[in-house]
């Protein structure tokens, strides 16, 4: 079989007979791409390769490739780089969840898009080394990633814009239809495009505020994208920030 090497973030797993499972990554070589992994609750693998596969977290892989029938495989994985904090900070983990989960429901896509991918890797990095800002963390990759999915706002902001979700533009004057963001929500979105990661501390909003924004880019996304409907680790983050 012929191999190949590349880069991936694990989106999602799902276990497959007693001792294998199948991971969705999205790859810097295929797009998002599945694998076939055997042996991964085996005693003598004591869940090693379990531990690698957990959401958002960047694997190194030689792969190698199947008949159309069936699933690449990996003949060697390992970690895409060490991780500090994401694997023991709960409020991190929550975020990576959420983070992998649309990832895993709105990217489709078998071709390589060296963009996409370089921002989800560099975002999983940030994370990882966030240290305050980390509740606002997930509010500015939703905001980053629309430019990546091709429907982030086409215009620039004007103080107290409205913003209009179907045209995807600030507006001085509200819609007259519902599917808006209110002037609060539109300036927060714009603080979050131009912000860069490191300083989403200074982004202040409450409790009250974060569920708000996120209802309304889970609206924004869903007027473009279905699919982000099936997302259930929103509930998780409402509880948590």
């Amino acid at each position: 079989m012929k191999s190949y090497k590349g880069r991936g973030i694990v989106l999602h797993t799902l276990k497959y007979g007693d001792s294998a499972m199948i991971a969705y990554l999205l790859t810097d070589i295929g797009g998002r791409r599945s694998y076939m992994i055997q042996g991964v609750r085996s005693r003598l693998g004591r869940g090693s390769k379990l531990a690698l596969f957990q959401p958002m977290f960047p694997v190194e892989f030689e792969g190698l490739e199947s008949s159309k029938l069936q699933m690449d495989r990996f003949k060697e994985v390992k970690a895409g780089f060490v991780l500090q904090s994401l694997p023991f900070d709960v409020r991190k983990s929550t975020v990576a969840l959420f983070m992998a989960e649309v990832l895993y429901r709105l990217v489709r896509e078998s071709e390589p898009d060296e963009a996409l991918f370089d921002f989800v890797w560099s975002s999983a990095e940030a994370l990882d080394t966030l240290g305050d800002g980390v509740a606002n963390f997930h509010l500015w990759f939703l905001a980053r990633l629309s430019r990546y999915l091709g429907f982030h706002p086409g215009n620039e902001y004007t103080p107290d814009a409205w913003f209009d979700i179907r045209e995807g533009l600030f507006v001085s004057r509200q819609p007259f239809h519902t599917e808006i963001m209110d002037r609060t929500c539109a300036r927060t979105l714009h603080c979050l495009m131009e912000c860069d990661v490191r300083h989403l501390a200074n982004i202040e909003m409450n409790r009250t505020q974060r569920v708000a924004f996120l209802n309304a880019m889970l609206a924004y996304f869903g007027y473009h994208l279905d699919a982000i409907d099936a997302v259930q680790s929103v509930r998780i983050l409402r509880e948590v920030f």
